[in-house]
């Protein structure tokens, strides 16, 4: 007698690929969003080029975006804007904090100004500031295919891939019309299944 499939069958790699198929946007918390690791924008081997803004000011500034993140996480979305904005006020010049306060502005269902800051940080972010772009980028491909602009999203997925996201490959991928109709088969299969 043929066994029953069921979700609990499968590897966690498998389940994870068979809801990026069913559910492509839907996701599934704050980091995950574009797998950034907030730390990760903070992370002094990318050293901002900015010569503008002083020692003191800079770890102000980035101290002021930790804790942004940290009430974010802790969904205090209003006090974290305003964390973030003082440290905007301190470092205009720093791309991260634009690419941090979008994720917080996206959880507030505020996706025009997330787009904003998506922008203003890939604009900001010079030859050191690559893996910050690369967060940035894929946050705006995100939320241009949420809004099904997809040659905007496959544009901005292109160029991350090419910084190396992983993420950015796996968009491009299913935005492709063809492994579009890959998954709707797949789906079809599925529900034969059930």
């Amino acid at each position: 007698m043929p066994q029953k499939f069921t979700r609990e069958c499968l590897s966690a790699n498998d389940r994870q690929v068979l809801d990026s198929v069913f559910n492509p946007l839907e996701l599934s918390s704050f980091a995950d969003v574009t797998t950034i690791s907030a730390e990760a924008d903070l992370i002094d081997h990318e050293l901002e080029d900015d010569k503008t803004i002083n020692l003191e000011d800079l770890k102000r500034a980035k101290l002021l975006e930790v804790e942004a993140i940290k009430l974010t996480e802790e969904g205090k979305l209003n006090e974290a804007l305003q964390s973030f904005q003082e440290a905007i006020n301190v470092a205009p010049e720093r791309a991260s904090i634009y690419n941090n306060r979008a994720q917080a502005l996206r959880l507030m269902k505020s996706d025009d100004e997330a787009l904003s800051d998506l922008s203003k940080s890939i604009d900001l972010c010079t030859e050191k500031l690559l893996k910050t772009k690369c967060h940035a980028l894929c946050q705006r491909g995100v939320l241009f295919r949420k809004r099904e602009n997809l040659e905007a999203a496959r544009s901005d997925f292109n160029e991350a891939a090419k910084l190396g996201s992983q993420f950015a490959r796996t968009q491009l991928v299913e935005i492709n019309p063809f492994a579009a109709l890959c998954n709707q088969m797949l789906r079809q299969a599925f529900e034969e299944l059930k």
